[in-house]
């Protein structure tokens, strides 16, 4: 089913998405977390309270080396950052920033022992045609390999069936576009993205949609989530 025009699309084109992801985390220098001046200024964490949104939905899915697990395996007992994603994305606005955003985070927060060990980030595809375990490993890259910083997954469904009620669950349409481009091998798909912020217990505390999903942003409600959970002094 997958020959070798495909094999040789993931070589060149996965490369190619990498480098979509670093343009997007150029865009998002004007809010880097180091940056000495912003536009407004966040309360501090643990100041405001997230309501509880959904529960996130649970079902089969495939890791990157090919064993089924159930979503709620990477959706409980960490507080999670959940996208939908596919790996062939050329939109600077959709998936590489998602995956550039969840880039900047990682490394802010494995700084820190007392926060890494209890944040877990997720990319799942929503095309398991295209998406086998091989090509989401090797769109995670190092970030996928990485077992000393926070936890990162890379997901996919064995089949639509398995993906079609998650996708439900949390509320992600995604269609085909209605027109490709000429020679177009590969579908492009239209959806909005959406980031999703998962406490301990599997409920959805926030849902980032592009204007917000901004590095220092989601640190301050990964913080105040981190907070609940504190040991009381």
């Amino acid at each position: 089913m997958r020959g070798r025009a495909q094999r040789a699309w993931r070589a060149a084109d996965l490369r190619r998405v990498h480098g979509w992801a670093l343009a997007a985390l150029s865009a998002l220098a004007p809010y880097a977390l180091a940056a000495p001046a912003r536009q407004f200024v966040l309360p501090a964490p643990g100041a405001y309270k997230l309501e509880r949104i959904l529960k996130a939905p649970d079902g089969v899915v495939l890791d990157s080396d090919g064993s089924r697990h159930r979503l709620a395996e990477y959706t409980t007992g960490k507080v999670t950052l959940f996208s939908f994603i596919y790996t062939y994305c050329t939109d600077a606005r959709g998936c590489p920033l998602a995956y550039a955003t969840l880039h900047t985070l990682k490394k802010t927060l494995g700084k820190d022992a007392r926060t890494r060990d209890r944040v877990r980030f997720v990319s799942m595809s929503f095309d398991p045609t295209y998406d086998t375990p091989p090509a989401m490993r090797s769109y995670g890259g190092a970030d996928a390999r990485d077992r000393a910083s926070v936890e990162w997954r890379f997901l996919t469904s064995p089949a639509s069936a398995a993906l079609a009620p998650l996708l439900d669950g949390f509320g992600q349409d995604v269609s085909v576009a209605a027109e490709q481009a000429p020679g177009q091998r590969l579908p492009t798909l239209s959806h909005l993205l959406k980031v999703y912020l998962i406490d301990a217990s599997g409920s959805v505390r926030e849902i980032y949609s592009t204007s917000f999903l901004q590095p220092d942003v989601v640190l301050n409600d990964i913080r105040t989530l981190l907070l609940e959970n504190a040991p009381k002094r």
